[in-house]
């Protein structure tokens, strides 16, 4: 099940959208000012993001760029500001789409159903990272033609850091990802886990990667650069 974040400080559009949305099976999650945004969004993890412009606290566009720097998730722009300079900017900011208000839900949950179908045909069901494969479909992975058995807990870990190659990550976001908002376990648990990794991927040549820590600010999937 997908799930959407509305950032909408007009409580009844948010009602509404949400009605509309989890009719055709999309779970949704709600925040009504900018400020809580972010919050929200890292929380949530959301597949994709309905965001207004005009809020309190912080503006759709603040949010946006918030959005764009930690990865790649689709965020639609709902808006009264209905000037093509604004739409405009809503794209150069890195908007997947905008829609001006007054709209019809429906064809907000048709543009939402458009989007999401747009990212999944983009995303990769498969990557070699040299001798290093990994199905992301068939969540398994390979080692020069052997596959590594992992824990369900590690091969989350590994999935996760190896869709976004080379960002950073926390160990709280790590563990607000993988473990769950509610954990509440030690933070330790994401350094074994990638001490297990490490041990996994030993003969991963570092010509083709690892798995960096960068003191005081956490891991990312390292790729070299061909």
């Amino acid at each position: 099940m997908k799930k959407i974040l509305i950032v909408e400080d007009e409580f009844a559009i948010s009602q509404v959208l949400k009605a509309y949305l989890t009719k055709q099976n999309y779970e949704v999650v709600q925040c009504y000012t900018g400020g809580e945004a972010i919050e929200v969004f890292e929380k949530e993890c959301p597949d994709l993001v309905l965001l207004d412009i005009m809020l309190p606290g912080k503006n759709g566009w603040v949010i946006l760029k918030e959005i764009r720097s930690l990865g790649s998730c689709p965020v639609i722009m709902l808006t009264a500001l209905g000037d093509v300079n604004y739409r405009l900017e809503g794209f150069g900011e890195g908007a997947d789409d905008y829609i001006t208000k007054p709209f019809i839900a429906d064809e907000v949950v048709a543009r939402v159903k458009a989007v999401l179908r747009r990212v999944s045909s983009e995303e990769p069901s498969t990557i070699n990272f040299g001798k290093l494969h990994i199905d992301f479909i068939g969540h398994s992975v390979w080692l020069d033609g052997k596959e590594i058995f992992l824990t369900p807990r590690d091969l989350s870990v590994l999935l996760f850091l190896a869709k976004q190659p080379n960002q950073t990550f926390t160990r709280d976001q790590l563990i607000e990802h993988i473990w769950g908002w509610d954990y509440d376990g030690s933070d330790r648990a994401v350094d074994l886990s990638i001490k297990r990794l490490r041990k996994a991927l030993a003969d991963w040549s570092e010509d083709e990667g690892e798995i960096r820590t960068l003191r005081g600010l956490g891991y990312q999937f390292n790729v070299r650069q061909k």
